[in-house]
């Protein structure tokens, strides 16, 4: 029976009649009731069968399994009459395919194995062990198990040797996959399913010549899942343009594109952020009925996202109907993206299970906003709600946004956290660590930190060179970025920023102007603006002004922007130099006439030098031009929580304390420099 409603038909006709039904036509509905999904029916159907055999205890199990009920699954296999290969191979394939189960599988895999219980093992269980491998990438048990296939004689189908490729390959083997293919080519030529296996470790290994030159051989043998593992393959690698031209390739070699095509497309198209070609491929998808694929409707969203339409992406959304937690999980992403943050957690808080893209999305969304105390709250709900250690990249975001906003206190919380619950730092880490430690001003932290990481890369002593350059270890940055020659670490753009910025800071010309020069002749690496304006500040520290003016003059006019121009301004007033600083007031407010903060900039300059002419021609200036400029802003994290504090601001609730400490503070400043004059 493959109707449905014939089989419909016929049990009913048989329950009116009173006529109980033969054993293998009860099978036969089982078999079909379940393959639609009408999984209670099925059960129903079983449970009132006055006689089973072995085929009926298989169907219903199979069919629980299929529908991941693996609680029921289990119980009717406990109280089965009677069970035969078949039987354990249906749990099996269950607990492999469903998370949690991994245990479950090694122990049925065990007693299967046994002699007391004789049933033995067959190509699909081997197989469905070596997948469960591959899915905890455990390689050793990986190896035992493939020596035991190679054995008994049960390493040489197409689906084995699928299998193992797929393991070799998922526990980061690639040569060894590698082997496996070479070898059953040899025995018995290409088969579609080993070859599609060793298409996708090429793809997963970044090897996509080889995947390409794969694919072509024998092409007359591919399927679609050989076209949509070479598409996926380019995306995930970074090719979304030669993904797009092989998805038109694919329609002209006659191949049929299905819901996994589409999903590897819209994802091409998002990468692009090609809202074009992803709304024709949204009509096309429409057109065909394959919009009710979770994947492909998560894949439409996140096209829209990505390409900065969130109306169209909403849209979607809310006419779609699925609401699948892959559509919503884009739009969270979206919103985080946009820096909506209260979209973000309205959708976050209506998913009942919260997986890691999501948590990562609303971490990074923050991150964006630099929002140091909605990171910190979050990273404690994490903890308190999963029972899953959070993921590298979040704690990562979470010690940047510290550093950014120079909050030791919360930094080293969650440094605490690392070292209780004995997390491995990686590189990346260990860095995000120093680097808070650095611009939180804790420099023994972050030298300690940095002296026990052997194996440093040049993102790590850049940071390390900033951080002593910046808080007064001039000589040891410059230290520091000797060593890191002596060890064959190249240095960037950023390092010569850094190393520039001890110069300035310590005065040292000479050595200044080598390391400019040297950046440049040495280690071919173009000037930019920050390598200038250190130049600039250098010499007007020094009071050269004749060095740093023809300096300027060889400065190319593209760099000469605010920050260079405002860096040449601020070493004419410092050197008392009226005429060079007109000159660099009447370049920068050319540069930058719009902006307020750069003409209270100027007026501030010349009210230090108590030049209130000047200073309030430059605000009449500001005034007829309706320049305006954003009030100061400025932060401490103080009791667990961050006070902020804007100019001019009296609104904060110990408004009155502090601005009454202040006044004393200054009366204190007042008499200590009264008393050296």
């Amino acid at each position: 029976m493959r109707s449905l409603r014939v089989g419909l038909t016929h049990h009913v006709r048989s329950i009116k009649s009173g006529f109980t039904l033969p054993i293998l036509t009860s099978n036969q509905l089982i078999h079909l009731y379940s393959k639609h999904c009408l999984i209670n029916e099925a059960q129903k159907l079983f449970d009132e069968m006055p006689r089973r055999n072995i085929y009926s205890w298989n169907t219903i199990i199979s069919a629980h399994v299929k529908s991941q009920n693996l609680a029921q699954a289990k119980s009717i296999f406990d109280s089965a009459s009677v069970r035969d290969l078949v039987t354990y191979n249906s749990m099996l394939s269950g607990y492999v395919d469903v998370d949690g189960y991994e245990r479950n599988a090694l122990e049925l895999f065990v007693e299967m194995h046994s002699k007391s219980h004789g049933i033995g093992v067959d190509d699909f269980t081997v197989t469905s062990m070596v997948k469960l491998f591959a899915k905890l990438s455990n390689l050793c048990y990986g190896r035992q198990l493939h020596s035991y296939m190679v054995k008994t004689g049960n390493d040489r189908s197409g689906f084995v040797v699928s299998s193992l490729i797929d393991m070799y390959s998922k526990c980061g083997c690639y040569k060894e996959a590698c082997g496996i293919f070479r070898g059953s080519e040899k025995e018995g030529g290409i088969d579609l399913v080993s070859k599609n296996a060793m298409v996708a470790a090429c793809c997963r290994e970044g090897e996509m010549e080889m995947a390409l030159g794969l694919f072509w051989r024998e092409n007359e043998l591919n399927d679609s899942v050989s076209w949509n593992t070479l598409i996926s393959g380019y995306v995930q690698n970074g090719y979304p343009l030669e993904a797009l031209k092989l998805f038109v390739c694919m329609g002209e070699n006659g191949v049929k594109w299905n819901e996994h095509t589409f999903g590897s497309v819209l994802s091409a198209c998002a990468d692009l952020r090609n809202l074009k070609i992803g709304k024709e491929m949204h009509a096309w998808i429409l057109k065909n009925g394959l919009s009710s694929s979770a994947f492909v409707e998560s894949g439409i969203v996140d096209v829209y996202c990505k390409g900065g339409n969130m109306k169209y992406a909403e849209s979607f959304h809310l006419t779609s109907g699925t609401g699948s937690s892959f559509s919503i999980t884009s739009m969270i992403v979206g919103y985080s993206s946009q820096g909506n943050m209260v979209e973000a957690c309205r959708l976050f808080d209506s998913l009942e299970e919260k997986n890691s893209i999501v948590w990562a999305a609303l971490f990074g969304g923050y991150v964006k906003l630099n929002q140091c105390e909605a990171i910190f709250e979050l990273l404690c709900l994490y903890i308190a709600k999963e029972a899953a250690i959070p993921d590298a990249l979040i704690l990562v975001s979470a010690i940047s946004v510290c550093a950014f906003q120079a909050a030791l206190g919360p930094g080293k919380q969650i440094h605490g956290y690392v070292y209780r619950m004995g997390i491995e730092m990686d590189i990346k880490m260990t860095t995000a660590m120093i680097d808070m430690y650095s611009k939180c001003g804790s420099i023994p932290y972050a030298e300690k930190m940095f002296l026990k990481v052997i194996e440093r890369d040049l993102v790590l002593y850049n940071v390390m060179v900033a951080g002593y350059a910046h808080h007064g270890y001039e000589i040891k940055a410059i230290n520091l970025f000797q060593e890191m020659l002596e060890r064959g670490v190249g240095p960037d753009a950023i390092t010569f920023v850094a190393l520039l910025s001890a110069c300035r800071h310590r005065g040292l010309v000479d050595l200044g102007e080598r390391t400019f020069y040297s950046m440049t002749e040495d280690y071919h690496i173009m000037p930019e603006t920050d390598h200038y304006a250190c130049m600039i500040d250098l010499y007007g520290r020094a009071s050269q002004l004749e060095k740093m003016v023809l300096f300027m003059q060889r400065i190319p006019i593209e760099y000469q922007d605010a920050a260079v121009v405002g860096a040449f301004f601020n070493a004419c007033r410092l050197n008392k130099n009226a005429e060079l600083a007109r000159e660099a007031e009447e370049k920068l407010l050319k540069i930058e006439g719009d902006s307020g903060a750069r003409y209270v900039q100027l007026a501030n300059a010349y009210a230090a030098e108590g030049n209130w002419a000047e200073m309030g021609r430059i605000r009449k200036e500001m005034r007829g031009k309706e320049a305006k400029k954003f009030a100061g802003c400025s932060w401490v994290y103080l009791d667990n929580g961050v006070h902020t504090f804007i100019s001019g601001d009296r609104t904060h609730s110990k408004a009155v304390c502090i601005y009454s400490m202040l006044d004393f503070l200054t009366s204190e400043l007042y008499e200590i420099a009264g008393a050296f004059c």
